[in-house]
C-alpha cells in the first residue's frame, strides 16, 4: 500500500512539471492564463415545442378486436311520433250475427194501397153472333163477362199483358161445321185445336199454360174450317187469367 501511494505521488509530481512548463511557455507567447476547467453550470430551461412534423406513412392494420360481451338492455326511451297509416288489409271473415234489437216503434199508418188490385189480371169473355168469324185474322169476342183492369181488348179481340208473369188461357167454343182454333203468342203459334163435325152442333175446347212478359199479346184465330158460333143454347167463351207474377 505504501509503495503504490509513493508511485502516485512521483507520477502525480512528473505530469505537474510537464503542465507547469506547458503552461508557462504558452504564458510567454500569449500572456494569457487559462485556469482549471470549472464544474458543469446548472442545466438550462426547456426550449419551447418545435412544429409539428409531416405526416407519417400509414402503419399496418391492428389485430381484430375481440367482441366483448353484450351489456345489459338500457332504459326504455320515450314513444316515438305516429307513423303513416298503412294500406288496407283484405277483408276479414263475416262475424257471427249480433242480438236482436229492441222493437222499434209502431210507424205511421200508410195510404190506402191498390196493391192487390194492381197485380190481378183475369178475363172470360163471349162471342155473341152466328155468323162465322173471318179466317186468319183475330176472333173478336164481343161481350165481356170478366175483365179485370180492361185487359182484354173487345174491339181487336186480343189479351194484352199488362203484369208479367205465367198464365192460363182456355176457350169453350160451339160449332155447327168443323172448326180449327189456332192460339197467337204476338204472331207465334202455340195451339193449335181441330175438330171435324160428326153431329149438327158440337163443342170444342182447348188450354195452355203461358209464360208472359209485359206488352205482349194473345188471340185466338181461325183458319178454312171457321164454324165457330154464338147462339141461345150454344156459346163460345175465351178465358185467361195470372196465376203467378214475377
Amino acid at each position: 500500500m505504501g509503495i503504490d501511494f509513493k508511485m502516485f505521488l512521483g507520477w502525480g509530481f512528473v505530469l505537474f512539471l510537464v503542465l507547469a512548463s506547458s503552461s508557462s511557455s504558452e504564458a510567454e507567447t500569449s500572456r494569457i492564463c487559462y485556469g482549471i476547467p470549472g464544474l458543469p453550470g446548472v442545466p438550462g430551461i426547456s426550449g419551447k415545442d418545435g412544429r409539428d412534423g409531416q405526416k407519417g406513412a400509414k402503419g399496418e392494420p391492428g389485430k381484430p378486436a375481440v367482441r366483448g360481451s353484450q351489456g345489459p338492455p338500457g332504459e326504455q326511451g320515450e314513444p316515438g311520433m305516429p307513423g303513416i297509416p298503412g294500406k288496407n288489409g283484405p277483408r276479414g271473415p263475416a262475424g257471427e250475427p249480433g242480438d236482436l234489437g229492441p222493437k222499434g216503434m209502431v210507424g205511421e199508418p200508410g195510404d190506402t194501397g191498390s196493391y192487390k188490385r194492381n197485380h190481378q189480371s183475369a178475363f172470360t169473355v163471349m162471342r155473341q153472333t152466328s155468323q162465322y168469324p173471318a179466317k186468319n185474322t183475330p176472333v173478336v169476342f164481343n161481350k165481356a163477362i170478366t175483365n179485370t183492369n180492361g185487359d182484354y181488348d173487345i174491339s181487336t179481340g186480343k189479351f194484352v199483358c199488362r203484369i208479367s208473369g205465367l198464365y192460363y188461357f182456355t176457350f169453350h167454343t160451339s160449332h155447327t161445321a168443323n172448326l180449327c182454333v189456332n192460339m197467337y203468342q204476338d204472331r207465334e203459334k202455340v195451339a193449335s185445336f181441330c175438330d171435324h163435325m160428326a153431329n149438327t152442333k158440337q163443342v170444342s175446347s182447348g188450354g195452355i199454360l203461358l209464360q208472359m212478359t209485359e206488352g205482349q199479346q194473345v188471340w185466338l184465330e181461325v183458319n178454312d174450317y171457321n164454324g165457330m158460333v154464338g147462339i141461345a143454347g150454344s156459346d163460345s167463351v175465351f178465358s185467361g187469367f195470372l196465376l203467378f207474377p214475377d
